[in-house]
């Protein structure tokens, strides 16, 4: 029997399972359901670590009142959001995210977003399975190629810089923002923007890659949507609370904004109905790091985390 007990909120790849079954007791969750407060902290009662997910929100209450053996709740993802890391550091637990391994994913959905909002993939998709499709035209479904568009980058990390070196292959000049100008080779040609007020009448095309703080809540409001050049494209695979969702809609029905891509909400799994009504929306569940090779990735790195606290050695993404 091993000596350590880990539980796992959701149901994770069957490969992680497996490893996680191999080197410890195993508490799972076959079902795959969101779990309240109150069942994560009953499940966690036998256990030694915890794995949860973004959806999990971990807060000060939780983390209070988790047992004394737990030693590591590591989280299967990026964002921090979800976790209160003052509490879980008053509390002595040692909290985990998984950085890198899902930036390649993530920046093809980006694409995917920006491609599927510029060629009016949504429209063409419906026309074909409603049976509606009469046939070629010459207007027909007419969007946007990328090809000699400016795309505005927010948030040159990992996964920002991923996305616009795939933006490159399809013929667009790169601008961006972040709190600092990156190092030219990290730049790669992209053009640095002190602040977004000066990169946003620039973007034909908009990528938000930002972190969600306080401070990036509603990033994009009514008066920044409006410094966007008419018909912009706007893409977002970051966080949902980084824009405001009665101004993009409003700007979508305005024609001030030509078309979005969204793979996150906020309030997420619940969508702002105006999205659904439009067009010129072209929407994806939150699927950004959904690859096979992805999420093993992903819950083999919160499981080496695991493995050193519980071996008592650092952890390589202990975020508190």
């Amino acid at each position: 029997m091993p000596d350590h007990a880990v539980l796992f909120t959701r149901r994770l790849p069957d490969a992680v399972e497996r490893r996680a079954a191999r080197d410890y007791r195993l508490i799972a969750n076959p079902d795959d359901r969101p779990l309240t407060a109150d069942e994560i902290v009953s499940r966690s009662q036998e256990a030694d670590a915890i794995v949860c997910c973004v959806a999990d929100k971990m807060t000060a209450v939780v983390f209070s009142r988790l047992p004394p053996r737990v030693r590591i709740v590591a989280s299967f993802g990026v964002g921090t959001e979800h976790l209160d890391l003052a509490a879980a550091k008053a509390r002595g637990v040692v909290v985990t995210n998984t950085p890198e391994v899902l930036t390649d994913a993530t920046a093809e959905v980006a694409l995917l977003l920006l491609l599927g909002a510029a060629r009016r993939a949504f429209e063409g998709q419906d026309m074909l399975r409603s049976g509606r499709w009469t046939g070629w035209t010459p207007t027909q479904l007419m969007g946007h190629q990328l090809s000699g568009k400016r795309l505005g980058v927010v948030g040159m990390g990992r996964i920002g810089q991923a996305m616009a070196r795939r933006a490159r292959g399809f013929g667009v000049e790169i601008h961006y923002t972040d709190q600092a100008r990156l190092p030219p080779e990290k730049e790669e040609g992209a053009i640095f923007h002190p602040t977004i007020e000066e990169l946003l009448p620039l973007s034909q095309l908009l990528s938000l890659h930002a972190p969600s703080t306080p401070e990036t809540r509603h990033l994009l409001d009514a008066r920044r949507l409006a410094l966007l050049p008419r018909g912009a494209i706007v893409v977002n695979s970051a966080r949902g609370d980084l824009v405001d969702d009665e101004a993009l809609i409003a700007a979508l029905r305005s024609g001030q904004v030509g078309a979005a891509g969204l793979d996150v909400f906020q309030g997420e799994p619940a969508v702002h109905p105006g999205y659904r009504t439009l067009e010129n929306t072209f929407l994806l569940p939150h699927m950004g790091s959904a690859t096979i090779e992805t999420r093993e990735a992903m819950g083999f790195r919160a499981l080496d985390n695991v493995d050193a606290v519980l071996a008592g050695r650092a952890a390589r993404d202990r975020v508190a």
